[in-house]
């Protein structure tokens, strides 16, 4: 089942076209990715679904569940069940862990703070009454922002580079905590350009330049990573032409 159509998107920001008449459809319980180099639009997408005030000028439609949430502000997309986290993870002042996650959880018992952060591997004892500041490295932010969705139980994650600035043992408890939200029904959306997190995933959208290149199962789009660029019409690479279009490479 669909869960998220993208539907012929167009954004251009600044005389600057960065999403270019893009169309995807995100299947419903799967863990998926939009993969491609700097640049290529993969942050903006994100932050387009989700409904942030400067990226709501764009042509074409979302579609969630069936049903345009082009008109909808971030609150009424959250109420859906929409979430983003982004790359940098937030910092609140004066705020704690324990009340960051119970915010927005599903179930405001208590004993819900210490199951989440458990799950990220952090110790609730150590962490449920820090502060959600700068005393946190940012792999324990984004691990507490993780704890935050688990607890939230969404419908649909947008993971924004889940990877960066973090260390291996960090990264491990995050493609843990995205099993879960799996096993949980959520539907998981990671924006990267990096191979690892691409092979936790079911399905792939490789995008370039605002253009959707290709889409497949995950080991179809690992070959991008190989050193196998798929030919597309980038202003920035040899004119496109009849060589490129039969599996030349850039």
């Amino acid at each position: 089942m669909v869960i998220l159509e993208v539907r012929d998107v167009s954004l251009q920001v600044n005389s600057s076209l960065i999403l270019n008449h893009l169309s995807m459809e995100f299947q419903a319980g799967y863990v998926q990715a939009v993969v491609g180099p700097n640049g290529a639009g993969k942050s903006t997408l994100a932050s387009l679904i989700m409904g942030l005030p400067d990226y709501r000028q764009h042509t074409g439609d979302i579609l969630f569940e069936g049903q345009s949430i082009k008109n909808l502000n971030v609150d009424e997309r959250a109420r859906l069940g929409i979430t983003l986290a982004w790359q940098e993870p937030a910092r609140f002042e004066g705020l704690k862990v324990s009340q960051f996650i119970l915010a927005a959880a599903k179930n405001k018992d208590k004993k819900e703070v210490d199951r989440v952060l458990e799950m990220v591997g952090l110790e609730p004892a150590r962490y449920r009454s820090r502060g959600v500041d700068k005393t946190l490295s940012g792999g324990e932010r984004k691990r507490i922002e993780l704890a935050s969705i688990l607890a939230m139980k969404p419908r649909l994650v947008l993971l924004d580079e889940p990877d960066s600035g973090v260390d291996i043992e960090a990264i491990d408890r995050i493609f843990e905590a995205i099993n879960h939200l799996k096993q949980d029904g959520s539907t998981v959306v990671l924006i990267t350009h990096s191979p690892k997190v691409l092979e936790k995933t079911d399905y792939a959208f490789l995008i370039c330049h605002g253009l959707l290149v290709d889409q497949g199962e995950t080991t179809k789009i690992m070959e991008y990573f190989r050193g196998k660029c798929l030919p597309c019409p980038h202003q920035n690479v040899p004119e496109f032409n009849s060589a490129t279009a039969s599996g030349g490479r850039r």
